[in-house]
């Protein structure tokens, strides 16, 4: 059974980056679609960066060209480095695996396993 437990969430000011770190266990990273997600108090969980079992990497438009998604298998650690953050990046990020490639997609809404959840938090 896969695990994931996030860390690295805090507070930034805009303009300031964090980077997040998702561990994985219990089973194989590199087979897992793996996935980065968000939800504010009050909104909808949203996508926000997947990165699949050969690398291929897909962001939502709003982080575009500033959050930046990695896996490390050697580590079994997948990060997002979050970088010119804005008030409206502040939401609890979860982390989330699915087996294989089907659909490996910050548009998917099923995932087997998730993680707990780290906070974050933008000032302007």
């Amino acid at each position: 059974q896969v695990q994931l437990r996030e860390s690295g969430g805090g507070s930034a000011q805009a303009g300031g980056s964090l980077r997040l770190s998702c561990e994985v266990s219990g089973d194989t990273f590199s087979d897992f679609c793996l996935g980065w997600f968000r939800q504010a108090p009050g909104k909808e969980r949203e996508g926000v960066a997947t990165i699949d079992t050969v690398g291929t990497i897909m962001y939502a438009n709003s982080v575009k060209d500033r959050f930046f998604v990695s896996g490390d298998s050697a580590k079994n650690t997948l990060y997002l480095q979050m970088n010119i953050l804005k008030p409206e990046d502040t939401a609890m990020y979860f982390c989330a695996a699915e087996r294989g490639n089907w659909g490996c997609s910050v548009n998917r809404k099923t995932f087997r396993a998730w993680g707990q959840g780290t906070q974050v938090t933008v000032s302007s």
